[in-house]
């Protein structure tokens, strides 16, 4: 039985994709080996601890060729797939389009794998016993990268972590790797509780000012994370664990394990300023590396995701050059376009007028000209009705060389900008760079912000930091008033987050730490009708599809799998 248990669970919660390796590095090394033996031994371990990067995941295509951006009020998805899926509500513990439980226990795995205690650790005896200059360097330099790429493993260890516990609430933590000697029946999740903790506490050790990351690393090495990336991590988790869904049980319906989903005395009101107060430290502290570490915004908002060197950035995953987000996100009518992701009227709405006021359907000079003196980062997000691209201007009317009528075609009136390089031509196979964001500068205003204003209302900090991504070289937006209420500004801060992070996969966990969701994701998506007159277009904001959210889908059900493991006993998630 044991045997049957492991095959299940290994298949769940591990991947045997260093196995073959494993046996390699924990093997007796010799003490005699020659510097060309220590530079293959070297060389070898180097691999296997930048192999664990590769389960980062390309947000880009999430959801099959989907962002999850389709999976809630930014977007629809031409294509329908797993998108569709979670709008139509019909997801579930046997069919969930993004359940990543396997992808990341394997990836925590494979961390466990290279991080054994038990394993010889790289010999480095040929440059350490040569006294010469050269070789003494050589061990050092090589010593001190060795040590690093265990900082490096633990770092994304702790990332995956993250990953799982914004979807499934406590699961159970893994610090080395599982054999046939375990016994699967004593495993059971953690607390929310703890897996914060373990997330916080190695965010801690890798951010130590002596014994923790580098801030920077040369030329060589860039894209591997760092001292900022560590205290990033804090400052995102700390902001959920203060937010309003891990601190409330009432939704649950008395669920037995709230620990699971819930952190204790969330109803305390000194308890929850503790938590914001940790938030707003955490991204403050960020913040203040940014001399050190050369963070800053950039000049240009319209390169996000399409360079690997900006000062806004802190952590992203970069990819080769290639052409696959351009062929499918190409507004249809374009050659090779397949216009896949198309932004919502929802998201649309949510970008204010240059004078800072909100967007107004029931206004008839918003209503008749609605993408004149809006926030300039809509044009850089969204191709609007009429937008410049390449040699032409977007038909998105029906009837238009890029609206209905045509097959595929937009069914919001929109298309995708973001992260877009027009300038690649698909018929001649052109490719460019992609860089997918995992934390950005920006992001961190925003948390500091955020938790300020929830724990210190009024605090001066909150309407600068607040304001900060308004005000980049570009777009300019009149930042936010000091007199703003409590109540008032976390509007705004939400409505900033939004905008400002719109498809770099925030909206869909931030609807769900704030609890609303139910309001948000419940709500038709909706998108443009524009008809063509004979001396301007009319516009008729419309409903494109009904959405569907429940409570039970604040967090994912465990995947079903699991549950019917043998010799797991654990209870699914409130509400499945």
């Amino acid at each position: 039985m044991k045997n049957k248990l492991y095959n299940i669970v290994i298949s769940s919660l591990a991947a045997f994709l260093l196995c073959s390796c494993y046996d390699s590095l924990d093997r007796e090394l010799r003490t005699t080996l020659t510097k060309e033996q220590v530079e293959k031994e070297y060389e070898y371990t180097r691999y296997q601890a930048m192999s664990l990067y590769t389960d980062l995941e390309e947000g880009f295509f999430a959801l099959g060729n989907a962002m999850r951006a389709s999976a809630c009020d930014e977007a629809e998805y031409t294509y329908k797939g797993g998108a569709e899926t979670f709008n139509s509500g019909s997801w579930n513990a046997f069919n969930n389009p993004d359940d990543v439980w396997t992808q990341y226990f394997k990836a925590i795995r494979k961390v466990n794998v290279y991080l054994d205690p038990n394993k010889k650790p790289v010999n480095l005896d040929a440059y350490k016993n040569d006294p010469s200059e050269n070789s003494q360097a050589i061990y050092k330099t090589r010593t001190a990268e060795i040590a690093n790429w265990s900082r490096e493993a633990r770092f994304l260890r702790a990332f995956y972590y993250f990953e799982l516990i914004k979807r499934y609430g406590g699961v159970p933590i893994f610090t080395e790797a599982l054999n046939l000697d375990t016994d699967f029946g004593t495993i059971q999740r953690n607390s929310l509780e703890d897996c914060i903790k373990f997330i916080v506490d190695e965010c801690d050790d890798l951010s130590d000012d002596e014994n923790g990351l580098p801030v920077t690393y040369d030329e060589d090495n860039l894209g591997r994370v760092t001292k900022g990336a560590a205290l990033a991590l804090k400052s995102r988790v700390l902001l959920y664990a203060a937010s309003d869904l891990w601190n409330n049980q009432v939704w649950t319906g008395g669920y037995a394990h709230p620990e699971l989903i819930s952190l204790p005395n969330g109803d305390n009101p000194e308890v929850r300023k503790e938590r914001w107060k940790a938030a707003a430290d955490a991204a403050k502290a960020v913040i203040d590396l940014s001399g050190e570490a050369g963070y800053n915004l950039g000049s240009n908002y319209a390169s996000l995701g399409k360079t690997f060197e900006d000062p806004e950035l802190i952590m992203v995953r970069r990819s080769w050059a290639k052409n696959d987000f351009e062929r499918l996100n190409f507004p249809i009518g374009y050659p090779n376009g397949e216009g896949g992701i198309t932004p919502s009227q929802n998201l649309v709405d949510a970008y204010e007028m240059t004078d800072g006021s909100t967007f107004d359907w029931n206004n008839n000079r918003h209503k008749s000209e609605p993408y004149f003196n809006r926030d300039p980062r809509l044009a850089m997000t969204i191709y609007t009705n009429e937008a410049a691209f390449k040699d032409t201007h977007l038909e998105c009317w029906a009837g238009g060389k890029n609206g209905k009528g045509v097959a595929n075609a937009t069914t919001t009136g929109y298309y995708l900008h973001k992260f877009i390089d027009e300038d690649l031509d698909l018929a001649q196979g052109r490719t460019s760079i992609h860089t997918w964001i995992f934390f950005r500068i920006s992001e961190m205003y925003l948390n500091y912000a955020e938790a300020l204003n929830e724990y210190d209302p009024g605090n001066a900090d909150i309407a600068i930091y607040a304001s900060k991504t308004r005000g980049r070289n570009g777009v300019n937006m009149p930042p936010f008033p000091s007199t703003l209420s409590q109540t008032e500004m976390r509007e705004k801060i939400r409505n900033e987050r939004r905008v400002e992070l719109a498809f770099e996969d925030h909206r869909m966990w931030d609807v769900r730490r704030w609890m609303t969701a139910e309001r948000d994701l419940n709500e038709p998506l909706y998108g443009v009708e524009i008809t063509p007159g004979l001396i301007s277009m009319k516009y008729e904001k419309i409903e494109v599809e009904k959405r569907v959210f429940e409570k039970k889908m604040y967090f994912y059900p465990i995947p079903q799998t699991m549950l019917s493991t043998e010799g797991v006993d654990w209870q699914q998630n409130p509400l499945w």
